[in-house]
């Protein structure tokens, strides 16, 4: 048990690193939280300590979505026929959901720098919009009511 409980913290302190040293995260660590977490109370700030969402500089981040869909449906999304130039990025294709997702936008109402950030959960219903490569959705760029 003792072992177990030395590799666990020694998995943890190993991803913390990684992440702290500029790892990517993908789109699916980041935003998909598929079944929804059974988390009753202060959905938003527990999730992003646990998924450890943070800005530049250990900034906290103004808003974050989490899409509350099947992974698998979500990469669907790079087939749609809704595509248009991405806001904010000159030659970059989005692609839009067809359907709309259930989803929750965690909205900064106080703090500043990670993980002193405290966010307001507002649940919704609405179509992503995704930038895509061979592999599947890479990032998420906003959604549509």
């Amino acid at each position: 048990m003792t072992l177990m409980v030395i590799i666990f913290l020694m998995l943890l302190f190993w991803e913390n690193e990684l992440n702290e040293e500029g790892e990517v995260s993908t789109m699916e660590q980041l935003h998909v939280d598929y079944p929804q977490s059974d988390i009753p109370v202060r959905y938003c700030n527990r999730m992003v300590l646990q998924r450890v969402i943070r800005g530049p500089d250990n900034t906290c981040k103004k808003d974050h979505v989490f899409i509350h869909e099947r992974p698998r449906n979500i990469n669907r999304v790079c087939a749609s026929s809704k595509k248009r130039i991405c806001q904010n990025r000159s030659s970059t294709l989005c692609f839009q959901s067809m359907t709309k997702f259930k989803m929750t936008v965690c909205q900064l109402v106080g703090g500043t720098r990670y993980p002193a950030c405290r966010y307001r959960m507002s649940s919704m219903q609405g179509f992503v919009v995704v930038t895509c490569d061979d592999m599947g959705p890479v990032s998420l760029q906003g959604y549509v009511e």
